[in-house]
C-alpha cells in the first residue's frame, strides 16, 4: 500500500509494534530444550494482547507464527515435539493484522553456542537487511535493494536465496511489488514516497534456491544453513521509517 495520511501511518505503527514485540519475546525465549511450539505460543499471546490477528492462519498455515531451523529458510511449522538444541540456528517470522493494517517481521538467532560460520552468517544477514533498508529511498530503482543484498552477501562469502523475496504490504499481507534479494537489471520499477515494503533478505552458506518440503509449507535449503532478517518499512525521500524496530 501507499500511505495516504497520518491515520495510515499510525495504524501501521501499531501493527508494526505488535509484530515486533512478538518477535522479540519469542527470541528472548530461545534456548536449548525450548520447543518451537512454545515459541509460537509466546508469539500468539503477545499478538492477542495487542488485539492483532496472526496472518498465517488466514492462508491455512497451522500455527500463529513460523519457526524455522538450520536449513529451513522459511515457513517452518512450530511443534510442541520439536526442541531446540545447542548449535541450532532458529528463525522466527511474525506477521499480523491490526485494525485493518498488516505488518511483517522476522529475525534469526543462535541457540547457545554455534559454529563460527553460523555466527558469521547471522551477522552478514543482519547487515544485508540494514543495507537493503538503507537502499529503499523514493526515486531510487527497486533493484538497488537487491544489489545491496548481493554486495553484502559476496563480501562475507555467502549466497542469496534468490527465489525468496520481500514484498509490498500494509493493506494486505502480500502486495506488489516483489522485492528480490538479487538485482534484476531489467526491472524498471522506481520506489516512491509512502510505499510500504517488507524487506527480507535470505542468505545461505551456498544455496541459491529454496525448495518446498513434504509438509507443503516449509522452504528448505538442503545441506546449507540459512538466515533471514525482515522489517516492514515506509519508503521516504530519506531514511526509511522502520515500523518493526525493537
Amino acid at each position: 500500500m501507499t500511505i495516504d495520511d497520518n491515520d495510515d501511518l499510525a495504524g501501521l505503527q501499531r501493527a508494526g509494534r505488535a509484530v515486533a514485540e512478538a518477535r522479540d519475546a519469542m527470541l528472548a525465549a530461545v534456548g536449548p530444550g525450548v520447543t518451537t511450539g512454545q515459541l509460537d505460543a509466546i508469539g500468539r499471546e503477545v499478538l492477542a494482547r495487542h488485539g492483532a490477528d496472526p496472518a498465517p492462519p488466514t492462508v491455512g498455515f497451522p500455527a500463529a507464527t513460523c519457526v524455522s531451523l538450520n536449513d529451513e529458510a522459511a515457513h517452518g511449522i512450530p511443534s510442541m515435539f520439536r526442541r531446540l538444541r545447542a548449535g541450532d540456528l532458529v528463525n522466527v517470522d511474525v506477521s499480523a493484522r491490526l485494525d485493518g493494517y498488516w505488518a511483517d517481521t522476522g529475525a534469526s538467532a543462535p541457540v547457545g553456542e554455534v559454529t563460527p560460520i553460523a555466527r558469521r552468517l547471522l551477522e552478514a544477514t543482519r547487515l544485508a537487511n540494514t543495507d537493503a533498508v538503507g537502499a529503499a529511498r523514493a526515486g531510487q530503482p527497486l533493484r538497488s535493494i537487491g544489489r545491496a543484498v548481493q554486495r553484502r552477501a559476496r563480501r562475507h562469502g555467502f549466497s542469496v536465496v534468490a527465489n525468496l523475496c520481500g514484498h509490498g504490504t500494509g493493506g494486505n499481507l502480500w502486495e506488489p511489488p516483489s522485492v528480490p534479494g538479487v538485482e534484476d537489471p531489467d526491472d524498471p520499477t522506481v520506489l516512491w514516497e509512502g510505499l510500504v515494503l517488507a524487506v527480507e533478505p535470505f542468505l545461505a552458506t551456498g544455496a541459491t534456491h529454496a525448495f518446498e518440503a513434504d509438509d507443503g509449507w516449509t522452504l528448505t535449503t538442503p545441506g546449507h544453513l540459512s538466515a533471514q532478517y525482515e522489517h516492514t518499512i515506509v519508503v521516504t525521500t530519506g531514511t526509511p521509517l522502520v515500523l518493526t524496530a525493537s
